[in-house]
């Protein structure tokens, strides 16, 4: 890999996993875990990240990879702090965001300004469970990355930078803001959304889960998701979730008039549809 150093500003979910996923795969490598709140720092350096620290300077000493693992709306903010204790204008910058368009927009001014180069990731890796406590150093492993160079930063910085997502394990690939976050937007997004519904309209009283099975509960998982975290994420994608969520109704509207026409066949005919999309993305690798 090559970075000799690599500061993580962020000490949640992601910000933890990556850091104890360095340690791991590359126990050499000087890490750095940057976190605003105290507790968050103590609770890295139990679990062996001995580079946490609320110190932004020390965290930034030497770092020539700075990975903002922050809420997207704090990271103009958390990158002006960067400057101010220190950065080294010949880092890279990435972040592990959830959404492209909006950290390039937000981040754009400054990059203009200082002259710092930034290239976004999002390592399609996560958990309904959040924060440092729910960290895992296997995180990454067979996840895809999604890398958007909307800068044109370009070599050899690009070529880097996917080496090290493939060295923890992720499968990475390239493409602009706007396609990503089209592509989330159907992939992810809307499907953590479908499952609050399925959640509010199966749970309405909650005690009814002793009764499910394995469908109510797979299908629910995610709904588990930390609410503000979520909602920060539908917002910022929302002009492509529009699009997707209108889909979404003209599906519902359509299955709720064969319900209404008795149409069996009709209903049968769309079932198989949503079967065979299902079973031909399992054929892509780690769709399970």
């Amino acid at each position: 890999m090559d970075f000799h150093k690599v500061a993580i500003l962020g000490g949640g979910l992601l910000g933890g996993s990556l850091a104890l996923a360095l340690r791991q795969r590359c126990p050499e490598l000087p890490v750095a875990l940057w976190a605003r709140r105290a507790e968050t720092v103590a609770m890295a350096q139990d679990r062996g990240i001995d580079g946490a620290t609320g110190d932004l300077s020390q965290a930034l000493a030497g770092a020539d990879l700075v990975v903002l693992s922050t809420p997207v709306g704090a990271m103009a903010s958390v990158l002006l702090n960067a400057q101010a204790a220190g950065l080294s204008a010949d880092a890279l910058i990435t972040d592990v965001g959830s959404v492209k368009a909006s950290p390039h927009r937000l981040l754009r001014p400054l990059l203009e300004r200082s002259g710092l180069r930034f290239i976004g990731s999002h390592p399609m890796a996560g958990s309904e469970q959040t924060g440092m406590e729910a960290a895992e150093a296997d995180l990454f492993e067979g996840a895809a990355c999604l890398l958007t160079d909307e800068e044109g930063v370009g070599d050899p910085w690009l070529s880097r930078l996917q080496v090290f997502w493939e060295f923890l394990g992720c499968r990475v690939t390239g493409m602009t803001a706007g396609d990503h976050d089209g592509l989330v937007a159907r992939i992810s997004h809307f499907p953590h959304l479908m499952a609050a519904v399925t959640a509010k309209v199966a749970l309405q009283d909650p005690a009814d889960g002793r009764f499910g099975g394995g469908g109510l509960r797979d299908t629910t998982r995610v709904a588990g998701g930390d609410p503000a975290m979520w909602a920060e994420i539908a917002m910022e994608n929302r002009e492509a979730l529009r699009a997707v969520l209108k889909d979404g109704l003209r599906e519902m509207s359509e299955m709720l008039a064969m319900l209404e026409s008795g149409d069996q066949e009709a209903l049968r005919h769309w079932l198989a549809v949503a079967k065979e999309a299902r079973d031909g993305s399992r054929g892509s690798q780690d769709f399970p």
